[in-house]
């Protein structure tokens, strides 16, 4: 018998299981979780009815590799991740689950590598693949004898700060999300379901999601719109990919483009930062585009060091 792989949409709560055991052994493994919070996301909840799901099986009938394709970006082609569990490494069913999903998607695919694995990289050169993007994961102390002091926060004149009320925001949160991240391939395309995932999540906490909003509030005693926001996570000891300790992250920071250049995105990060260390974190960390130099050039300024890289490769251009 060899290896076969099933290529579909949704997956059986028996798939679905396999696919938790496949990532969380490579995870113990690499120290990294090889899928993103959005393919967690599609597998917990079902997800984007685009998306597909590639589950290789080996030749003794065992689930071993499985890919999450994304193929919903018309212009940069389709997207994905790939993990094959460490037992069956080596055998080359990582290039065939690879040219299984090519195969499918007419020969055009994005992979994100996280971490940068070395196998990763082979893998992606031996096909064809090209180094296209890559995605800092930068960390600073927040307490202990290593942690810089942390400045203060001064918001702009007219602003004030408040935290996200569930049932009342979302609406406001998806318009300004997609203004703020207009440009960006992921973040602006985040949908009011995608909100709502997220607050099923154990970690999510409304106390930790700070939105700004103009000072005074409307005379006429309407909501006014939201001005920037700063929501944070905690990633908790268990299901985190990102080690034992509790661990504080600059989940996403947005900013109404006509708020450019005010000092509200700093202040928006710094106050973020400070309910993370008040919580008694000890590191906190984000992600940033390597091509986003006055955003590295900011969290520079914060203390904030690279830590790891995650690598897009492409191939069918």
């Amino acid at each position: 018998m060899s290896a076969r792989v099933d290529y579909k949409g949704r997956l059986t709560a028996t798939e679905v299981a396999a696919v938790m055991e496949i990532v969380e052994a490579a995870t113990a493994a690499d120290g990294v979780r090889p899928v993103n919070e959005h393919a967690m996301l599609h597998l917990r909840y079902g997800g984007d009815e685009q998306a597909r799901s590639a589950l290789l099986y080996a030749e003794d009938g065992t689930p071993a590799a499985y890919a999450h394709v994304d193929p919903t970006d018309a212009v940069e082609g389709p997207s994905g991740e790939l993990v094959v569990h460490p037992a069956y490494r080596g055998r080359g069913l990582g290039t065939a689950l690879a040219r299984a999903v090519l195969e499918h998607t007419g020969g055009r695919l994005r992979l994100w590598a996280h971490g940068g694995h070395p196998a990763a990289e082979r893998l992606a050169h031996s096909l064809g693949f090209e180094r296209v993007r890559s995605l800092w994961q930068m960390r600073r102390p927040l307490t202990g004898p290593e942690a810089a002091p942390l400045p203060a926060y001064e918001l702009p004149p007219g602003v004030r700060l408040r935290t996200f009320r569930v049932g009342a925001d979302e609406d406001a949160w998806v318009t300004l999300n997609a203004r703020a991240f207009a440009d960006h391939p992921e973040q602006g395309a985040w949908t009011l379901e995608d909100l709502k995932r997220r607050e099923q999540e154990p970690w999510f906490d409304p106390e930790g999601f700070f939105l700004a909003v103009p000072e005074p509030p409307a005379a006429d005693g309407q909501e006014p719109a939201l001005l920037g926001f700063h929501w944070t996570k905690v990633h908790g000891a268990e299901g985190s990919g990102h080690g034992h300790e509790p661990l504080g992250e600059v989940y996403v920071v947005g900013v109404d483009p006509a708020q450019q250049g005010t000092g509200l995105g700093k202040a928006l990060t710094l106050a973020g930062l400070h309910h993370l260390r008040d919580r008694g974190l000890a590191q906190v960390m984000l992600y940033v585009d390597e091509a986003n130099t006055p955003a590295i050039r900011l969290y520079q300024g914060l203390g904030f060091t690279r830590w790891d890289t995650d690598v897009m490769y492409r191939a069918g251009e």
